[in-house]
């Protein structure tokens, strides 16, 4: 539990820290923050080394999948740090924004691990909480109507959840993952679905995806720069793993894996063409987040029948996390940058950030040889194998969809600049612009490495 106790520990002592410390000096705290999120990343390898296993009386499971979120959401939370570090800074809320950053990864870690219904839905909490606040602090009025809109969801889709959790327990007499098969056996089938199908339409809150999405691209757009990019990279890779882990849990999957694909095929399809109008940068990521939250669903859709079903949700979810904090980061580093216009002519000013932001765009379209391509390939594949080939079919189909918004934005990069620039922009936050650039190499490096090894295997 070393990853998430330290990401605890790191929340407690940056709010006592900005406590004491004068608004003028907040940045200590959040160098804390950050410190503390880069320090869960490098224990991980530490953990890998013991048997997976369930602690805390099977409630919580140390396997393969948590390390995997552990990576994800622990790597995710720094590199957010690092690039939103000049988006906040000398703002009275600085040390709290970390904190509650720091708090919504370790909720997410827990939804991640939890081997237990109420332990997921403690997680729920924890990991929704926190956005809350992040949301609000912006202080402007979109911000408070996103935050407000956050809010009524999350609860909304918690009570759902613990609707589930309570049928599901109550059906069976435990909330443990590994009794349920067993204690649902002779329970009525059609009782269990409703159960699961509301503990997973709770959790696509959690994910942005329908029918929870609502949330997402007000948020995305009315939010700061670092809370915009927190929200829609770290939160919702902990979903996608529990509600993996719940359809393994059930005695028969098959009608709760239907549900699911379903879900995935209209998530995939809304985000993309939602997408399409869109002007605002941050608002186009948000849609975009919620079309990667269908491809991200397929793997969920087809867990009881492939094998490659894991290794491939696992994958994509090491791969969206630096593709889009990435992508993200650029719009952190261009603050003044609201509308896909601005961008025109960012190539020829500043090259490296360009070439930085193409290579994060045709990423989450799932080119080659970025790491969102070997995702999708093998979602793809897991699909097929697990005998849906339309969710197969739509992978592939909303992945073309979606070059078209794009290369809205790709476009005017490499266009020559308007001699008057329709709006003053804010200077260029250096910070932000060195991990979006490693964000992008790192993406096309994984891409490289996971090719060679699939093709080895």
């Amino acid at each position: 539990m070393l990853p998430e106790i330290v990401l605890i520990a790191g929340a407690l002592v940056v709010l006592l820290t900005g406590s004491y410390l004068p608004r003028s000096r907040q940045g200590v705290a959040y160098g804390i923050a950050t410190a503390t999120a880069l320090l869960s990343a490098t224990v991980v390898p530490v953990t890998f080394a013991a048997a997976p296993e369930a602690v805390f009386a099977g409630t919580f499971l140390v396997d393969t999948t948590t390390q995997v979120a552990r990576i994800a959401v622990s790597g995710a939370t720094a590199l957010v740090l690092l690039a939103g570090r000049r988006s906040i800074a000398g703002s009275p809320r600085e040390s709290e924004t970390a904190a509650l950053a720091l708090l919504g990864a370790a909720g997410t870690l827990v939804i991640a691990g939890a081997g237990d219904l109420l332990v997921l839905a403690v997680g729920f909490l924890l990991a929704s909480i926190p956005l809350y606040g992040l949301i609000g602090l912006a202080g402007t009025a979109r911000a408070a109507e996103a935050s407000l809109k956050t809010y009524l969801l999350g609860a909304l889709f918690g009570i759902l959840l613990l609707v589930g959790v309570t049928l599901l327990t109550g059906l069976s007499g435990t909330s443990v993952y590994g009794e349920l098969p067993a204690a649902l056996a002779e329970s009525p089938a059609g009782a269990v679905t409703v159960g699961a199908a509301a503990v997973l339409s709770g959790l696509m809150f959690k994910a942005g995806a329908v029918p929870g999405h609502f949330w997402v691209p007000d948020s995305a757009q009315g939010a700061n720069g670092l809370v915009a990019t927190f929200l829609t990279t770290v939160p919702k890779l902990g979903a996608f793993l529990a509600a993996f882990r719940v359809v393994a849990a059930l005695p028969d999957p098959a009608p709760a894996a239907a549900f699911v694909g379903v879900l995935a095929l209209v998530t995939m399809t809304l985000g993309n063409l939602a997408a399409y109008t869109q002007d605002d940068p941050r608002r186009l990521l948000g849609w975009s987040t919620v079309g990667q939250a269908g491809f991200l669903l397929v793997p969920v859709a087809v867990a009881p029948t492939s094998a490659l079903a894991l290794p491939a949700l696992l994958f994509y979810v090491l791969a969206y996390a630096v593709t889009n904090a990435a992508a993200f980061s650029v719009t952190l580093a261009l603050p003044g940058f609201r509308s896909l216009a601005d961008y025109r002519g960012l190539a020829r000013r500043h090259p490296a950030l360009a070439a930085a932001l193409v290579v994060a765009l045709l990423g989450l379209v799932g080119t080659p040889p970025t790491a969102i391509f070997v995702g999708k390939l093998t979602v793809a594949a897991a699909a097929w194998q697990g005998g849906a080939a339309w969710l197969a079919v739509a992978v592939m189909a909303n992945s073309v969809v979606s070059l078209y918004y794009y290369l809205r934005w790709i476009i005017p990069l490499y266009r020559p600049a308007d001699a008057v620039p329709a709006q003053p922009t804010a200077p260029l936050r250096v910070g932000a612009a060195r991990t979006a650039m490693a964000g992008a190499v790192l993406s096309v490096l994984l891409g490289v490495a996971a090719g060679v090894v699939f093709s080895v295997l």
